[in-house]
């Protein structure tokens, strides 16, 4: 899981606010797959920092057309494991 600042985000009145997401990256085949945690949305690229990248655009353009989320928690993050 990679948490960091994907970017910022212009709210309504025309101001800009950084927004911070979690990511979690997972490989697939030849793609990296980014899904962001607290919204639904993911894209993917062929190195992890291509993946991040089309992760903000992706949450950039998501946030264009969709209302800025309220009281935003950072996901509770755990590893289990599970005896063979």
């Amino acid at each position: 899981m990679v948490a960091l600042a994907l970017g910022t985000v212009r709210e309504p009145s025309g101001t800009i606010e950084p927004m911070e997401f979690t990511a979690a990256i997972t490989h697939d085949d030849a793609w990296y797959v980014a899904r962001c945690l607290e919204v639904e949305v993911t894209s993917q690229g062929e190195t992890v920092e291509e993946a991040l990248a089309n992760l903000k655009e992706a949450l950039e353009l998501y946030f264009e057309d969709e209302a800025l989320p309220e009281d935003l928690e950072p996901p509770i993050i755990a590893t289990l494991r599970l005896s063979a």
